[in-house]
């Protein structure tokens, strides 16, 4: 039994009215299960609702993945963690709920080509799509080329500020190139102007102590990695944290506490997985 032609006409005006297209298919579709299950008036417009808002987020999330720029969309579900066992699937399973981003928490990916390093950070940014923030997603050399056309153009400002009303910036591939001076200044425009504000995730096949050699300046890599690690929280395989870089790190966090707010980044290092022998 469908609804009456003369409701349903209605329906249809109030649904373009209200810019709900999908409403008028989740009335009809709903409406002989409500009176079999003799559901209230209550129910019924609850769950038309409910499946008009599913549908909207659905659609949204499908728009803010195509709008991030990822070169192609990767899954947590997708990531095949019997190849690369030494990821932290307890740390990931953490991350993949979004709860850093409202922190305006950082995550940095490190270790050797073909460890999934990609992969992670564009799921993570998929996830993020998914929860309702917008993303935006590069290599590092990308960020550097967009941010130095901006810098030539007199608008480093301005595109700094619109950068930063993104929950999520994704920066791939940090010290596969090395950085000029001007384009690594530039980078730590970047890094800087979402301090403490908003999310990045960065990935590298570099350890820290290798990214003053990519941006050529010892002083400003330091002062970057300053910030993007503002309260570190660590997870190596196989490495234990040194009883000194604890007592820091926990003095560092208990400060922030007693301000309000902590703010952690999470560094994550991936190793190649072991060769097995037969």
């Amino acid at each position: 039994m469908s609804i009456a032609t003369d409701t349903q006409k209605e329906l249809a005006h109030l649904a373009r009215a209200l810019k709900a297209p999908r409403l008028l298919a989740a009335a009809e579709r709903l409406a002989p299960i409500a009176r079999e299950s003799n559901w209230s008036h209550e129910q019924y417009l609850a769950a038309v609702l409910s499946q008009e808002v599913s549908s909207r987020e659905a659609s949204g999330s499908r728009l803010r993945i195509k709008a991030a720029g990822f070169d192609s969309v990767k899954t947590l579900e997708d990531f095949n963690y019997d190849f690369q066992p030494a990821a932290p699937r307890d740390v990931i399973a953490h991350l993949s709920t979004g709860s850093y981003l409202l922190e305006g928490r950082n995550i940095v990916l490190l270790g050797p080509p073909g460890t999934g390093k990609t992969h992670l950070a564009t799921a993570l940014g998929v996830k993020a799509c998914g929860q309702g923030h917008r993303v935006l997603s590069a290599s590092a050399t990308n960020w550097v080329n967009r941010l130095t056309t901006s810098y030539r153009a007199g608008t480093l400002a301005k595109d700094l500020a619109k950068l930063r009303r993104y929950p999520l910036l994704i920066v791939d591939e940090v010290g596969y190139i090395p950085f000029e001076t001007e384009a690594a200044n530039l980078f730590f425009q970047l890094v800087s102007s979402r301090y403490e504000h908003a999310s990045l995730i960065l990935t590298s096949n570099l350890p820290f102590s290798g990214w003053g050699e990519v941006f050529g300046n010892h002083v400003v890599a330091s002062a970057m990695i300053d910030r993007i690690v503002h309260h570190v929280r660590s997870h190596h395989p196989q490495r234990q944290q040194l009883p000194t870089q604890k007592h820091k790190d926990d003095t560092s966090q208990r400060k922030t506490r007693e301000q309000g707010r902590i703010t952690t980044t999470t560094v994550v290092h991936i190793s190649l997985p072991e060769t097995v022998h037969f």
